[in-house]
């Protein structure tokens, strides 16, 4: 088993049927803390009319996988 960590970007906004969520995998928790960082500093960003709009969180979850293979690129 390896230890993985799935960022997880919950947003609402306004007359919405659910919360939306994004994912996303790295392979340490270092990468993952900094693109957490990073989302939540765009957010920071937005105007207060956005903010007021529009609600979100991250979270930097850990996970035991079995190995995972990459996927290839290029031909």
């Amino acid at each position: 088993m390896i230890k993985i960590f799935l960022l997880l970007m919950v947003f609402s906004s306004p007359n919405q049927p659910s919360v939306k969520y994004t994912a996303a995998l790295y392979f340490n928790e270092l990468e993952c803390i900094i693109a957490k960082e990073n989302y939540i500093k765009i957010y920071r960003n937005q105007s207060q009319q956005y903010k007021d709009k529009v609600k979100t969180e991250a979270f930097c979850i850990p996970f035991d996988s079995f190995p995972l293979t990459k996927k290839k690129t290029g031909a």
